[in-house]
């Protein structure tokens, strides 16, 4: 029986793949944003279930951002890459607060650092206030046209989602999150504290948190990537899952390797 004899270059081959720093894997803490169940992440779970296990953290049981962020740190891995769209980037800003040093790598998706305006807790209180009244559907309903680009405001699969998760998180979390996000502080003054890889995203029409706030974000961070992502309004992980995909993707390669 003949067996071949490898040549030089397989051997090299073989000894640079025995010899290759093996890929660290990356957990990942998704926090969802206002009225938002995991529905949300799910165009983005594939993608980083690549990376290593993906969590979705739980933000129903309490009314100030600080205890959410304790509670999401009691839960999460020792160390993770951390990901909050909207409120959930409020809090992912409090958990770099109370725990950076766990934060292999952070990305604020349609998000700020700075406190609820006069005008945001105004319209806050009013659809509280519908909440309270057990219209929610009715307040998310109002909320979707602003939540969205104009192009998706008739997207009649879109709104479907987003009042499944309005219903499936409910009145009472509802309430208490928005309590969260009116007494939320501004996070301006710790940006710089922020040392570890971050990217942040915007839609190009995000009305709620628009340009300008993801670009003070990015000013903010020190060395962090700053994405627009093309015809996309507040919701982007389900108005833009592609770019949203790829742009993760990209940037949790090179982390991988860092």
């Amino acid at each position: 029986m003949h067996f071949a004899t490898p040549s030089a270059h397989d051997l090299q081959a073989m000894t640079d793949a025995t010899t290759a720093p093996a890929l660290r894997t990356l957990p990942s803490v998704m926090i969802p944003g206002l009225a938002c169940s995991p529905r949300l992440f799910a165009p983005q779970l594939s993608t980083l279930w690549q990376f290593g296990p993906v969590t979705i953290a739980n933000t129903l049981q309490h009314n100030r951002i600080a205890d959410m962020a304790k509670a999401i740190l009691d839960q999460a891995p020792a160390q993770f890459v951390l990901l909050g769209l909207s409120m959930g980037g409020y809090i992912a800003l409090e958990i770099m607060r109370q725990a950076p040093e766990r934060v292999i790598g952070l990305c604020i998706m349609n998000s700020s650092a700075r406190a609820d305006t006069a005008e945001s807790q105004k319209n806050r209180q009013r659809l509280m206030a519908l909440a309270v009244e057990g219209r929610l559907q009715l307040a998310t309903e109002m909320n979707f046209p602003r939540s969205v680009h104009p192009a998706h405001r008739h997207d009649k699969d879109l709104l479907a989602t987003v009042l499944a998760m309005a219903k499936e998180t409910g009145v009472a979390s509802y309430i208490q999150q928005q309590e969260a996000i009116l007494h939320r502080i501004d996070s301006l003054p710790w940006l710089a504290a922020i040392t570890c890889p971050t990217l942040i995203m915007v839609g190009d029409q995000d009305q709620l948190t628009p340009l300008p706030l993801a670009q003070e974000l990015s000013q903010g961070i020190a060395g962090s990537k700053l994405r627009i992502l093309a015809n996309c309004g507040h919701l982007s992980t389900l108005e833009q899952a592609e770019q949203v995909n790829r742009a993760l993707q990209q940037w949790l390669s090179k982390l991988q390797t860092a």
